[in-house]
């Protein structure tokens, strides 16, 4: 990790990475080599903190699909990878996590200036958690392994877990190197091989992953990078019929079209993380820094572009105003601005398009009735910078309290009764996170088992591990990333009969 977490990125790492990363147009990585686009369509990545142009990258679509489809399958069926036993992944993904531990300033640098996220909380997070997620899998790449069966009969059964294949893998553009590593851990340590579509916002830090992936020693085709919009270069993958399996992250429709692609195609394998709208409940005993903290955390982090981010806010009436009068505090004094400064809590919105979705969620909200008590604007002149924001007086039928917004807006909903909570936080399409804020363990314990929701955090917002799975209930998705789980997604069984007697 960094020496020092306090500094600003150095101005000579600054100009390497403008300078590297400006040339046009920049390629895929295809077969472990840069490949030219079979077009000149082309797309801009822009600095949100800046509104500059930070690099161009290469708009891919079919054609670069088949070619890098045809590379990963080439490389499952009959290449050196075959070859590679898990012991050999599993040294493989340790090497890869030391080479982006080795990086991992010049990669926070890089995805602050292509995301918008503070340096502050790429060091602390992001990095850390990519390379805890490659050495979490190396140690699972050897243990993929079957079971015996013993059935009536004269006759011994085994089960083989064998890889999916060929594994389309499509990306979030709000944590792009870390849910990059989400899906390449579990597929890489189950022996598929992949083909990945980045975000087109956020494109860069895959490629450079990619490299690094070469450089650790990863054959030729086995993880494979096209750049391009979601309906050209997504569209291609999730309906290429040479495609095994499909993980995706981001909003439910474009999961839903995800879905529809599969089943048009080969009835592919599809795994979904999409969305949520999560309900952060206190309860009235509850330790109000500990709560204030926790709901600060759980949806300012990351500007609020998170998807489990605690965006509606159930309050008790007997805690409601001294809570609000901590938040509004707390909200109005972090620091929103420059990404690269360290001090800096709070970045810019990922584009123009989310920046003002987000305003005119703002808007909707005033219209509807609810109240101000923070925020609510632009932060600065330059850049998608939003102000932390927090309405009050919501109800549950407005907009801003049914819809993702995807920002650092909170709505704040007030509360009687236990039962009457956990029915309306479960009153929503979505099921990703949720937490309770209570010092009465049974109390706490009832309420996460009524929600509706792939995690509960009690007393607590937004802790994730490695070795923990996350994913969604209802509309938020199917299918388990991160721990044992996530192998399910990237390996199949197969049974094996043999007859021991006539």
């Amino acid at each position: 990790m960094p020496a020092s977490v306090s500094a600003r990125p150095e101005s000579a790492l600054l100009e390497q990475i403008k300078n590297r990363w400006s040339r046009e147009p920049l390629q895929h990585f295809i077969d472990n080599r840069w490949v030219e686009n079979s077009t000149r369509e082309t797309f801009e990545v822009v600095n949100p903190a800046t509104e500059e142009r930070l690099a161009v990258c290469a708009s891919g679509g079919k054609a670069e699909i088949d070619r890098a489809v045809s590379a990963a399958r080439k490389a499952f069926e009959s290449g050196p990878y075959r070859k590679w036993s898990g012991r050999d992944r599993g040294k493989f993904l340790r090497r890869l996590a030391d080479l982006v531990e080795k990086h991992a300033e010049e990669l926070a640098t890089l995805e602050c200036l292509n995301n918008g996220k503070p340096i502050a909380e790429l060091r602390a997070v992001d990095l850390p958690m990519t390379v805890e997620v490659l050495h979490y899998y190396s140690g699972w790449a050897d243990k993929v392994h079957g079971e015996t069966i013993q059935p009536p009969g004269n006759y011994f059964v085994y089960t083989r877990r064998e890889p999916m294949g060929v594994c389309g893998s499509i990306t979030a553009w709000n944590f792009p190197l870390l849910l990059t590593s989400w899906k390449f851990g579990p597929a890489i340590a189950g022996g598929n091989t992949m083909v990945h579509k980045p975000p087109e916002q956020a494109p860069l830090s895959s490629l450079r992953f990619a490299e690094l992936c070469r450089e650790a020693g990863l054959p030729d085709g086995v993880f494979n990078v096209v750049t391009g919009l979601g309906e050209t270069a997504g569209e291609a993958l999730t309906r290429h019929p040479d495609v095994d399996k499909v993980g995706f992250t981001g909003h439910y429709q474009t999961g839903q079209l995800v879905m529809k692609a599969a089943a048009e195609s080969n009835l592919k394998r599809v795994s979904l993380e999409l969305g949520g709208k999560s309900p952060n409940i206190i309860l009235d005993d509850a330790d109000l820094d500990l709560a204030v903290r926790g709901t600060l955390t759980g949806i300012f982090f990351n500007q609020g572009e998170v998807c489990c981010a605690g965006s509606r806010l159930f309050l008790p009436k007997k805690l409601h105003d001294p809570f609000l009068d901590r938040l509004v505090s707390a909200a109005n004094a972090r620091k929103v601005g420059d990404p690269l400064d360290p001090k800096t809590e709070q970045g810019a919105q990922i584009s123009q398009e989310q920046f003002d979705k987000i305003l005119g969620y703002i808007e909707k909200g005033k219209a509807e009735g609810a109240k101000l008590a923070s925020g609510g604007a632009r932060c600065g002149e330059r850049g998608y910078f939003v102000r932390p924001t927090i309405f009050d007086g919501v109800q549950d039928e407005m907009a801003i309290a049914r819809e993702e917004i995807f920002g650092p807006v909170i709505s704040v909903l007030p509360y009687e009764s236990l039962d009457e909570v956990a029915q309306r936080a479960n009153a929503t399409c979505y099921g990703l996170g949720a937490a309770v804020f209570t010092q009465n363990v049974q109390k706490a314990h009832s309420l996460a088992a009524k929600l509706k929701s792939g995690t509960v955090w009690i007393n607590c917002y937004n802790a994730f591990d490695a070795s923990v799975p996350f994913g969604g209930y209802k509309m938020s998705g199917f299918g388990r990333e991160l721990g044992q789980h996530a192998l399910e997604l990237y390996t199949q069984v197969k049974a094996v009969w043999l007859n021991l007697g006539s």
